[in-house]
């Protein structure tokens, strides 16, 4: 077996893994308003979440494995050190999200591995191997870390206010209603916290979908890039194993350290984290889970008592979302510069 083929096979391994640690990474993400809500027991949003989140990348398209699969362009040099690179690009992303999700921190996957191969591919590539895209952006295209980044920071802003917006709708429709109605919320949760399930599958594993794309085109294996079924299939497989085995930290953090959540905020932060994700998904736009449904909770509280809301522990959020591309891109150059030193 060749040195190629090897790493091929090594680096597909290593995408599923940074695969499973994002689904158990951002499993909290989905189901902290649900527990936090007491709509379902931890068993049952778990099951219904992985169901959803299954289906998500089969049928979500594959627009947003395009653009994280073509920001960065490697086929130029040799295939053993493009490889590597990708390989490396992805060690540091899951160094990070096992550092974070160990301290119970709802950091982003997303920032995580754009990081970390955008840091590597320039160490041992040059810059211009990354499609930054901002020259275009200043004429109005989108494409490349630009359309990341974009996506990135604009998504928990819109986050914010449409979860802002949603519930000071949603308390004047329901003003003077029976506390009864809090039963119908947490059943209307099965709906909506499986709308989040799936949108998340739709836009989270479909970056997977593109950087395994992209490893099987370098290794020669796919004359174009396209995404078989069969990495649709296996992403989806992935993440959901990881979902499965949860992370009970990152819960914590988003159902209770954030604002104090009752059946009506969390039904109002999975509508609006479902319907800003799937919108991205369909635009292609790489969005964070993590940061969507956090700002959302901090909308919706800010909406309601913002001096409840607890902004110290919304700061400390907003802080490892700014140390998370820098963060990964030191491990995955790291990383990088140890296989360089042995091989």
């Amino acid at each position: 077996m060749d040195t190629l083929l090897i790493l091929t096979i090594t680096t597909i391994l290593i995408v599923l893994i940074f695969e499973y640690t994002n689904g158990f990474h951002d499993a909290a993400n989905i189901i902290a308003t649900v527990i936090a809500s007491r709509a379902m027991t931890p068993v049952q949003a778990v099951l219904l979440v992985a169901f959803f989140e299954f289906l998500g990348p089969l049928l979500g398209g594959t627009a947003v494995a395009n653009t994280i699969g073509k920001f960065i362009t490697l086929d130029d040099i040799d295939r053993v050190l493009a490889l590597t690179i990708v390989l490396c690009g992805l060690l540091g992303a899951i160094a990070w999200n096992l550092i974070t999700w160990w301290h119970g921190i709802p950091s982003s996957s997303s920032h995580a591995l754009v990081g970390g191969l955008a840091g590597v591919v320039v160490v041992a590539a040059g810059s211009s191997h990354v499609v930054w895209g901002f020259s275009d952006l200043m004429h109005g295209h989108l494409n490349g870390v630009a359309k990341v980044i974009v996506a990135l920071i604009l998504s928990p802003l819109i986050g914010f206010w449409v979860g802002f917006v949603l519930h000071k709708t949603m308390l004047a429709l329901l003003r003077g209603a029976h506390p009864s109605i809090n039963r119908d919320l947490r059943h209307l949760q099965y709906v909506t916290s499986a709308s989040l399930a799936f949108s998340h599958g739709a836009n989270d594993a479909q970056k997977s979908m593109g950087i395994l794309t992209l490893v099987l085109l370098l290794g020669g294996f796919i004359p174009t890039f396209e995404v078989p079924f069969w990495v649709m299939l296996a992403c989806s497989m992935t993440i959901v194993l990881g979902i499965l085995s949860g992370g009970w930290q990152i819960v914590r953090t988003l159902g209770f350290s954030i604002y104090k959540i009752r059946p009506l905020h969390a039904l109002d932060s999975q509508m609006t984290a479902a319907s800003v994700i799937f919108s991205s998904s369909l635009f292609g736009a790489p969005v964070s889970t993590t940061h969507v449904v956090a700002s959302s909770i901090m909308g919706i509280g800010a909406s309601e008592r913002p001096k409840a809301v607890r902004w110290g522990k919304a700061f400390e959020i907003v802080t490892t979302w700014l140390i998370t591309i820098p963060g990964a891109a030191l491990m995955s150059i790291t990383c990088y510069l140890l296989v360089r030193t042995f091989i």
